[in-house]
């Protein structure tokens, strides 16, 4: 009976409130701690396991023919009409990689638009309260403006949910947001007075757009910039730890001039933090003129009222800044910078993730191994490095959802049309997989073990990278044809430290440049290195304040 009425109320839920793959979530999503909410009903695990198990008895029981009839009914039956769960869910950010990414929710959700749609629409009442040439919306008293500030920070997932069978009966998402304030208002004596000024001379897009502005500023600040800062200092940690452990490198995949372990990672560290200041101080716009843009219905109602000044202030209170010229939408222009600007810092660290991968490969890193992990299902040796994998699958996704968005927001035709408007519900996807991303690279780092035995001994068999610096000191003292003297002692033939000093030895040059390069090994030969990676974190806070002081 319990299994029966579990199964009931499941099959009469139609969840609305999606966080990342609009229209679809899960009822694990939506049991997330977000302020102030409440809990959805869902099947429990007891529930769904004795309503499995039941099937499976019944089954049993009849002949082999009917079972596989019954089976082949039944698994055409549960495909058109599965359950929504994380194991349900189309896409694995509500499913799968929930845990990994769900405080973005709050904010990238359709619960997080419609909780700033409230907001939106609660301070826009507040500011036409401060305009002394509107009477009809007189100064708040602070018993008003209280009860309007809790409909904001009280705002729930109940709350939501009301928004939305609003919306089955308006089918307009902006309208039923209008609708739920006027209900929870008309019996407050003062703003009961005043419902209409909700939705005063705004189009949609003066909400939406503004909405849109926040849930990204709110985003970037508290979870997406947190986590870049995360994986540059991880990074910045690997350079100064490693600063002094000598590296061969590779140009075009060849043995070169050594390097440390150390600089390489610096290298990642500065590009990832240059692009993250970019990502940070991109503007983030709103408008707030009407229907297209030239204040139509505001002027018809009030021609005495600058309309375009208290747009400004209204839009710049909300610490957004304002764009004067626009038509029916902001035209997104921002987006278009802030999302490339994503997908560069992406580049950078899947380039990053591809290296660390090729150093597992050559044996410069071990992974430390964790128990009852596996790392092959059929050869039990291996340790794949499937957290960097992880992480450039997710940037690949990330990009191409963003890439998307950056080039199709800037464009609509006209005075707009509504194809932002489907596209902006998936910007919690790209963010989403950038995040993912972000999380599974610096689980990579935290697995990462230097394996400097296998590093010097690389270096041990590539004593041809000491041509460089030979050839080098004799250009300085006018020994003649250098570069080719050390390319038919080196090239295609085995070069060895016996090889090497024997050339050496036989150079005219001055006594303390020979014995400078006697003395010099590929361990050593790593330039200023590890002096570079060892400021790492000074350059960076140098770059930093010297751009954007």
């Amino acid at each position: 009976m319990e299994v029966e009425a579990s199964f009931r109320v499941v099959s009469r839920i139609h969840c609305q409130v999606a966080p990342y793959c609009n229209p679809i979530c899960n009822y694990r999503t939506l049991n997330l701690h977000f302020p102030y909410h409440h809990r959805l009903p869902h099947l429990s695990n007891a529930s769904f396991y004795t309503l499995k198990n039941c099937c499976c008895k019944a089954a049993a029981k009849e002949s082999s023919t009917k079972a596989v009839e019954k089976g082949r009914k039944m698994s055409a039956d549960d495909s058109h009409d599965l359950k929504l769960s994380s194991l349900t869910a189309l896409c694995p950010l509500d499913g799968r990689y929930w845990a990994k990414v769900k405080e973005l929710a709050f904010f990238m959700s359709e619960y997080g638009l419609i909780r700033f749609r409230v907001l939106v629409e609660v301070k826009w009442l507040l500011k036409l309260s401060q305009v002394p040439e509107i009477p009809e919306v007189p100064s708040f008293s602070k018993d008003a403006e209280t009860y309007l500030q809790g409909l904001i920070d009280g705002f729930s997932l109940d709350d939501a949910m009301e928004v939305k069978k609003i919306e089955k009966v308006t089918n307009h998402d902006v309208k039923a947001v209008e609708y739920f304030l006027k209900q929870r208002c008309q019996s407050h004596p003062e703003i009961g007075k005043v419902l209409e000024f909700f939705h005063f001379a705004c189009t949609s897009e003066d909400i939406n757009n503004l909405a849109h502005a926040l849930m990204l500023k709110e985003a970037l600040s508290m979870v997406m910039l947190p986590a870049m800062d995360e994986v540059i200092s991880a990074i910045s940690d690997m350079a100064m730890e490693n600063a002094h452990i000598p590296m061969l490198s590779r140009t075009h995949g060849q043995p070169a001039s050594p390097t440390t372990l150390g600089k390489e990672m610096a290298i990642f560290a500065f590009r990832l933090s240059w692009e993250k200041q970019d990502i940070s101080k991109v503007k983030i716009l709103g408008k707030f003129a009407g229907a297209v843009g030239n204040y139509n219905a505001h002027l018809a109602a009030y021609p005495d009222i600058n309309w375009p000044q208290v747009a400004e202030e209204f839009v710049t209170s909300l610490g957004i800044d304002f764009n004067p010229y626009v038509p029916q939408i902001e035209p997104h222009d921002y987006m278009g910078k802030l999302f490339h600007s994503i997908i560069q810092f992406n580049n950078i660290l899947v380039d990053f993730d591809r290296d660390i991968w090729g150093y597992i490969s050559l044996g410069y890193f071990k992974q430390i191994t964790k128990a009852g992990e596996i790392g092959s299902s059929t050869m039990p040796h291996k340790v794949n490095p499937i957290d960097f994998e992880n992480s450039e699958g997710n940037l690949g996704v990330a990009n191409a959802g963003l890439s998307h968005l950056s080039m199709k927001l800037p464009i609509s035709r006209w005075q707009r049309d509504l194809t932002d408007s489907t596209v902006l519900r998936n910007m919690g996807v790209g963010l989403g997989h950038s995040l993912l991303a972000y999380r599974s690279t610096l689980m990579g780092i935290g697995k990462l073990q230097v394996n400097e035995a296998s590093l010097s001994e690389e270096l041990d068999h590539t004593w041809e990278v000491l041509a460089e610096p030979i050839q080098t000191v004799m250009r300085r003292y006018g020994v003649p044809e250098p570069y080719e003297k050390l390319k038919e002692v080196t090239r295609g033939r085995a070069v060895t430290q016996e090889s090497m000093r024997e050339f050496i030895k036989n150079l005219d040059i001055p006594g303390d440049a020979k014995m400078m390069l006697l003395n010099l090994t590929p361990q050593t030969y790593v330039g200023a290195a590890a002096e570079l990676a060892k400021n790492i974190k000074t350059a960076i806070n140098l770059v930093n304040g010297a751009r954007f002081s």
